[in-house]
């Protein structure tokens, strides 16, 4: 298990929000935390501790009167830490080779490739071609419905037909390089991991597999851990003291 830092970016700001309160109605979120600082700032802390893999994600559409805001601070971070840090949030074929060029080791995919509810093979092709598998991370972040944990797309607000399963991730697996996995029904909320997801991602032995979502305390990471066979690495957030939470930053870059 590694800690994968964050630097969750919404509204022009570094934010820490609770996932499944995102809207793009008003670009509107419960927040946990608004940070003072710039997002370059937390990119060079992470460079400083040595920490690779990390992700920069955009929280706004495309669409979003505070997109060019949110993706100025984004570059900013990327180019604070080159090849050090990830990024995701409305990444396509047209934009992928631009914040590979500006510093991201990777770009993370949800909604592009998981278009109308649907695996898109197509545009996920596309991806592979224009990001290539090697800067690739698929993201699986899901919500649980029916006793099922299903893929969400557009900032975890849309449902889709797939459901998280080691069938699934074995067939995309071949595609991308890492899988990142937001449990997005506990996201920002700090109080416990979704440990039934846990233990699936635990099963899967192919890519590395990023988990983030509910992380309060070391005893939750501890959890993680067991129900996760130690094969996931783990994000925090909220929880972060970098982000008002009381999990120390410098325990977590023991892991």
């Amino acid at each position: 298990m590694k800690f994968r830092p964050c630097i969750d970016i919404h509204n022009g700001k570094v934010k820490q929000i609770v996932g499944g309160s995102l809207t793009d109605v008003q670009d509107q979120a419960k927040e946990n935390f608004v940070s003072e600082q710039d997002a370059a700032f937390y990119a060079e802390l992470y460079k400083k501790a040595g920490i690779k893999g990390g992700h920069v994600i955009l929280l706004n559409s495309l669409d979003s009167p505070y997109y060019e805001a949110t993706k100025a601070q984004a570059l900013l971070a990327l180019g604070a830490y080159p090849k050090g840090l990830q990024i995701g949030g409305g990444v396509n074929p047209q934009n992928a080779g631009e914040y590979l060029d500006a510093g991201a080791s990777h770009v993370i995919v949800t909604s592009y490739v998981f278009k109308d509810g649907k695996i898109s093979w197509e545009n996920l092709n596309k991806m592979k071609e224009a990001a290539g598998k090697e800067n690739l991370v698929l993201d699986l972040s899901c919500r649980k419905k029916d006793g099922k944990y299903y893929i969400v797309t557009d900032r975890w607000q849309k449902f889709t037909d797939v459901t998280v399963t080691l069938e699934v991730m074995e067939e995309l697996g071949s595609y991308c390089d890492e899988f990142l996995v937001h449990a997005v029904d506990v996201e920002g909320k700090a109080h416990g991991v979704e440990t039934e997801l846990a233990a699936l991602l635990g099963e899967y032995k192919g890519n590395p597999v990023t988990y983030a979502g509910g992380v309060g305390s070391m005893a939750d990471i501890e959890d993680l851990r067991t129900y996760g066979k130690n094969r996931l690495d783990v994000t925090v957030g909220s929880a972060l003291d970098l982000f008002g939470g009381s999990i120390p930053f410098a325990e977590l870059i023991k892991l």
